[in-house]
């Protein structure tokens, strides 16, 4: 094979929206799923699966049962539709209805004291979300806590995707009669990155983020079409240019025209990859209000070794790189400051420190930049280091 040969079956190293497309999605979208694909199930909805756990549950217990089913769930994530549901993850609702009463209880307390927060696609006030509720719950109620999230059906999805050791969070997202639906999207992480800093990234990590987390939808009461259920594009996960595909109007269209949903029952789960197509579907019912808890799973191999105090270095850097402004390049200063300051804005308390202007609030490396473009004193940057550290503590 000749160097050019070579060269043209690497593929794209950078995905951009001129990358994509739109017959090509069409085809990966079109295919199907038949119920004789799976072996631990023979229910197909829509393209998919559904797991009946109050009979699959006990397999859990046989070691090699479930390994077999943890196999299969992670082949629909990857390469079969991308989505399952777990059908009654809850045998016992009575866990989802203690649940539902501290969250609503959280909620009441968060309007009165800060007047509500918008939630991630609705203006503040039409809906209502719980940003971490994990700690939240866990912290109000602890022992309501170990009965809702001692799930070992919910344990073992998140076994499937990302292994042991992984890290759940969760955000409850209320939906009103009325709430607008979302467009369809891709999630975190790089579906949380504006078309810039996504189409920066290499496209081997656009195959990467989607392994490291794991999207989740706990219902807390029965969600027929008419409440807005998730809106899915089974197989769309497949698309490797999706992190740019899905910002163009065109892809956007499509997915409008060929999602699906699936009603839920209070105590279903559902579960999806964060790069299947998806986004929350409009409430148009007259009474249901449509809660889930949203729960977001990361692996735990994305962190790095060591303990660094960040925030230590770049007050010590800060003053030295002012001095060497002149003597030092703007691509060996932004070296410097990406070997030192934390350079991504998660994980952080999205209570005090929430998305200004997109969806991701500012880095501390992008505190640093801004502050030596402004020729910030020292002591004024040290405080704004403080500052933003003081807001993503949880």
């Amino acid at each position: 094979m000749d160097d050019q040969s070579r060269r043209a079956t690497r593929g794209p190293a950078y995905f951009t929206e001129d990358d994509c497309d739109l017959g090509d999605f069409a085809a990966l979208t079109g295919q199907s799923l038949q119920a004789g694909d799976l072996d631990w199930t023979g229910t197909v909805e829509k393209n998919v699966p559904l797991y009946d756990m109050a009979t699959l549950g006990a397999r859990l217990d046989d070691a090699a049962d479930r390994r077999a089913i943890l196999a299969e769930w992670a082949w629909v994530l990857r390469d079969g539709p991308g989505t399952f549901v777990l059908k009654r993850a809850y045998a016992d609702t009575a866990p989802i209805d203690a649940a539902t009463e501290a969250y609503t209880r959280i909620i009441a307390d968060e309007n009165g004291t800060s007047g509500g927060g918008a939630d991630h696609f609705a203006a503040a006030g039409n809906n209502a979300r719980i940003w971490n509720s994990l700690q939240k719950l866990c912290l109000a109620e602890p022992a309501v806590f170990a009965r809702y999230f001692g799930n070992p059906a919910i344990a073992a999805a998140c076994e499937a995707w990302l292994g042991s050791g992984y890290q759940m969070t969760a955000q409850v997202n209320l939906v009103r009669p009325g709430g607008a639906a979302q467009t369809g999207h891709r999630d975190y992480h790089l579906g949380f990155q504006t078309a810039e800093v996504s189409a920066a990234f290499p496209a081997h990590v656009h195959d990467l983020s989607p392994v490291m987390t794991l999207q989740g939808a706990i219902a807390h009461c029965d969600m027929p079409i008419e409440s807005g259920p998730t809106k899915l594009l089974p197989f769309s996960q497949a698309y490797r240019p999706g992190y740019a595909a899905y910002r163009r109007a065109d892809f956007q269209a499509y997915f409008e025209d060929h999602c699906v949903q699936l009603p839920l029952e209070k105590g279903d789960a559902l579960f999806f990859s964060p790069a299947l197509f998806h986004g929350a579907g409009a409430n148009v019912s007259a009474d249901i209000q449509r809660m889930a808890n949203l729960i977001q799973i990361s692996s735990p191999l994305g962190v790095a070794m060591e303990t660094i105090d960040r925030q230590a270095m770049c007050a010590a850097l800060y003053p030295v790189l002012q001095a060497l402004s002149d003597q030092m390049s703007p691509s060996e200063i932004a070296a410097a400051i990406a070997a030192s300051a934390y350079g991504y804005s998660f994980p952080t308390n999205l209570d005090r420190d929430p998305p200004v202007g997109g969806l991701a609030p500012e880095t501390q490396a992008a505190l640093f930049h801004r502050a030596l473009a402004g020729n910030w004193k020292a002591a004024e940057f040290e405080q704004a280091l403080a500052d933003q550290a003081a807001r993503r503590l949880s």
